[in-house]
């Protein structure tokens, strides 16, 4: 498991994209795929992620990833300086 987990609806529309690739770029992180985040009603109408547990959404799935990332780089910030 990484140290940045990114969970992400199999329901929502980020689930369409590939989003293991960031495992790569981001060695520290971990993508988990979940049957559902209980988030139904964001769910349905944007994409999102949740990161460390933190939702981070968007009005375009584009959009949404650029965030992932950001609060990706935060997290793995703030575990560095510690």
């Amino acid at each position: 498991m990484g140290i940045v987990v990114v969970e992400v609806c199999d329901s929502n529309l980020l689930s369409a994209l590939d989003l293991e690739r960031l495992e790569e770029e981001y060695p520290e992180i971990a993508v988990l795929r979940q049957d559902c985040l209980n988030l139904c009603g964001l769910c349905r109408i944007r994409p999102y992620a949740l990161v460390n547990g933190r939702r981070i959404f968007a009005k375009t799935t584009e959009e949404c990833v650029a965030l992932i990332k950001q609060a990706i780089e935060e997290e793995l910030k703030a575990f560095h300086e510690i």
